[in-house]
C-alpha cells in the first residue's frame, strides 16, 4: 500500500515490540559500507503484503457496504485516469490462487487487511453483521494456516465505511473511537482464535495528512493546519482503546499481539556537521514517525511538535495550539499500548532548515520549518516520491532502536514501483532494490537492531490510491485489461525466492548468479504475457468487426 502525493510516505511495515527506554541517536555517524555477505538469524520470517481495497474488488457484492474510497474514486478527477478499484485484482474471488503463489514462494507470513464495510456495511455492529464477509475472511485465514502461512491482519487500511463519514465526519469525530473498537472486537471474536498478529491502523500519517489536510486521499478534506492533527488525535485514542479491549477480553484466551503500523521515510541532515541541519532532520522524523510513536511509547506528542505548533498557533493569534492536548488520564491510557509497532519505509530525503513565517499558509508542512531535498543521482524507477536510498533504511532501524529501547521489529512493508507503460517482467531495478534494502536490514541486525522478519510490498500489482493503476509495486504482474486478471511472475519473484531459501546472502558467487537465473526464468513469463496480449487484441478486433457487421445488418 504505497502512495503519496506531495511528499507522501509509504511502505515498509515493521512490527515492533513497545518498550519505553531511549538513548541518543548519533546523527554524525553514517557508515555507508560495502555489501555484506551473510545470513539472517534462524527463524527469520519472510512474507509479502496487500490491502483489502487495493486488491479485493467485489466492491458492492455479497452485502458489502460502501467505503470512503469507493465514494472518492467514483468522483471524476480524483484518481489518475479516473480508475477505480471496483474489480482491481479480483482478490475476493481469486484468494485460493494467490495463496498457491505464496506457497510456491515459501512465504512464512502474509499481511492483509479486513475491509470494515465488508463485514459491517454501515460501520455499526449494532445495525448489521454481514456473515458473507465474515466467511470470506475466515476462509482466507483457514487456507493460509492450512498452507503453514501465518496471517498478519490489519484492521484499518484506509477504507472507512462511507456512512460513518457522511453521518459523523469520519476521523474528525471522537465517536469513531467507539465504533472502531466495536469493529475490532467483532474481528477478535470471530477470527482471534486463529490470528495472533493484529495491526490496528496502517500508516495513520497518510490517513491524517492526505485524507484531512491535503485532500489527495479519501475522504478528500482540505482542513489546513487543523485537519490532520485532529484526525491523528482520535486515531491514537482509537488504537489505545482497542488494545485495552483486547487485554481485558481476549488476551488470556487468544494470546495474540496488538500493534500499529507506522510509516516513515528517513530524513538525513544535508550537513551532518551542521547543528541546524541535524535539528531539522530530527524534526522531520518526529513530525513523521514520532507524531504517533512517541504517544504510544511515552504517553505524549514529541516536545518539538508541541513547541513548534504551539508557537506558530500563538503567532496566528489563536488562544490554543492547533495540536490537541492529551489530559493526564489520557497520557496514562495511551502509553505502552502496543505489543509491536509496524514500521513502513520506502525512501529517504535530505533535510535542511527552512523558516516559514506565520500566516504564510499555516499547515502541517510549514509547521515543521524544514526543506526536503533529493540527490539527483538517486535511482527513481517508478513513483515520483520513491528514490532508492538503501542506507537510509539502516539509519531508520537504528533510530527506532535508540528511541524505543531496541524493540522487536518485523518489517512488514518494503518495495519499489514501476510505471504502467513497462510490461517487461524482467524487473532488474526491483531485484536490485530488494537486494540492497534487505542487505541494509541485515547490517542493522549486525548493529544490534532486533529485526525478526521482513514483508515485501506487494504480492500483486494493485490499485495505488490516487495514482490508480499507473504504478505497479507487485512481485506478480496483474493484467488488469483481462477480465480474469491473470498473474504473471516477474523476475523479482524468483530473486526473492532465492533470498528466502538462502535466508539471506550466503556468498558473492551464489548471489551474483541469482539475477541471471531470475532473468532467464522470467523470459517464459514474458512470452506468455505477450501471447495473451496478442490474443486479447485479436478478440477485441473480432468483437469490433462483429459489432460493425451487426450494425450493417440492421441498416
Amino acid at each position: 500500500m504505497p502512495q503519496r502525493g506531495f511528499l507522501r510516505p509509504h511502505h515498509v511495515l515493521a512490527l515492533v515490540l513497545c518498550v519505553s527506554a531511549t538513548e541518543d541517536f548519533d546523527w554524525t555517524k553514517n557508515e555507508r559500507t560495502s555489501f555484506y555477505y551473510g545470513t539472517f538469524p534462524t527463524g527469520f520470517s519472510w512474507g509479502a503484503g496487500s490491502s483489502a481495497y487495493q486488491t479485493e474488488g467485489a466492491w458492492n457484492v455479497d452485502g458489502k457496504g460502501i467505503s470512503i474510497w469507493d465514494a472518492f474514486s467514483h468522483k471524476k478527477g480524483k484518481i489518475f485516469l479516473n480508475d477505480t478499484a471496483d474489480s482491481s485484482c479480483e482478490g475476493y474471488y481469486k484468494f485460493k490462487d494467490d495463496i498457491a503463489l505464496m506457497k510456491d514462494m515459501k512465504l512464512n507470513h502474509y499481511r492483509f487487511s479486513i475491509s470494515w464495510p465488508r463485514i459491517l456495511p454501515t460501520g455499526l455492529k449494532s445495525e448489521k453483521i454481514n456473515e458473507k464477509g465474515i466467511k470470506y475472511y475466515s476462509d482466507l485465514i483457514n487456507m493460509l494456516l492450512d498452507n503453514k502461512i501465518t496471517p498478519i491482519v490489519t484492521l484499518y487500511h484506509w477504507d472507512l465505511p462511507q456512512v460513518l463519514h457522511e453521518k459523523y465526519g469520519g476521523w474528525h469525530n471522537i465517536s469513531m473511537v467507539n465504533y472502531f473498537n466495536d469493529f475490532a472486537n467483532l474481528c477478535f471474536e470471530r477470527f482471534g482464535n486463529r490470528v495472533k498478529y493484529w495491526i490496528t491502523f496502517n500508516n495513520p500519517w497518510s490517513i491524517a495528512v492526505e485524507g484531512y489536510e491535503t485532500g489527495e486521499h479519501a475522504p478528500g478534506l482540505k482542513l489546513k493546519g487543523t485537519g490532520a492533527y485532529k484526525a491523528a488525535h482520535h486515531i491514537i485514542k482509537a488504537h489505545a482503546k482497542v488494545r485495552h479491549t483486547y487485554d481485558m477480553q481476549w488476551r488470556s484466551k487468544q494470546k495474540g499481539l496488538v500493534g500499529i503500523s507506522l510509516t516513515a521515510d528517513w530524513g538525513e541532515p544535508v550537513d551532518i556537521s551542521n547543528q541546524r541541519d541535524i535539528e531539522a532532520a530530527e524534526r522531520y522524523i518526529q513530525f513523521y514517525l514520532g507524531w504517533f510513536a512517541t504517544p504510544l511509547f511515552h504517553g505524549d506528542y514529541p516536545q518539538v511538535m508541541k513547541d513548534y505548533i504551539g508557537r506558530k498557533s500563538g503567532q496566528q493569534g489563536l488562544g490554543a495550539s492547533r495540536l490537541p492536548v492529551f489530559s493526564p488520564q489520557e497520557k496514562s491510557y495511551i502509553k505502552g499500548t502496543c505489543d509491536f509497532l509496524g514500521l513502513g519505509h520506502f525512501t529517504t530525503r535530505y533535510v535542511t532548515l527552512k523558516n516559514y513565517p506565520s500566516g504564510a499558509g499555516d499547515n502541517y508542512f510549514s509547521d515543521r520549518d524544514l526543506a526536503e531535498l533529493v540527490d539527483p543521482q538517486w535511482p527513481d524507477p517508478g513513483s515520483e516520491w520513491l528514490y532508492s536510498v538503501p542506507w537510509g533504511f539502516r539509519r531508520l532501524l537504528n533510530f527506532v532502536k535508540t528511541q524505543y529501547g531496541n524493540p522487536m521489529i518485523y518489517v512488514t512493508e518494503n518495495g519499489v514501483s514501476e510505471k504502467m507503460l513497462c510490461t517487461d517482467l524482467c524487473d532488474d531495478w526491483r531485484m536490485k532494490y530488494f537486494k540492497d534494502y534487505i542487505n541494509e536490514m541485515l547490517k542493522a541486525i549486525k548493529d544490534g537492531v532486533n529485526v525478526k522478519g521482513y514483508t515485501a510490498w506487494s504480492l500483486l500489482d494493485s490499485f495505488e490510491w490516487d495514482e490508480g493503476f499507473s504504478e505497479r509495486f507487485g512481485l506478480y504482474y496483474v493484467d488488469f485489461r483481462n477480465k480474469n486478471k491473470p498473474r504473471y511472475p516477474k523476475a523479482s519473484v524468483h530473486y526473492y525466492k532465492r533470498i528466502i531459501s538462502s535466508n539471506g546472502f550466503p556468498n558473492q558467487r551464489e548471489v551474483e548468479s541469482w539475477k541471471r537465473k531470475a532473468v532467464e526464468t522470467c523470459s517464459s513469463s514474458n512470452q506468455l504475457l505477450a501471447a495473451a496480449r496478442r490474443k486479447s487484441k485479436e478478440n477485441q478486433e473480432l468483437a469490433g468487426m462483429e459489432q460493425a457487421w451487426s450494425i450493417h445488418d440492421e441498416v
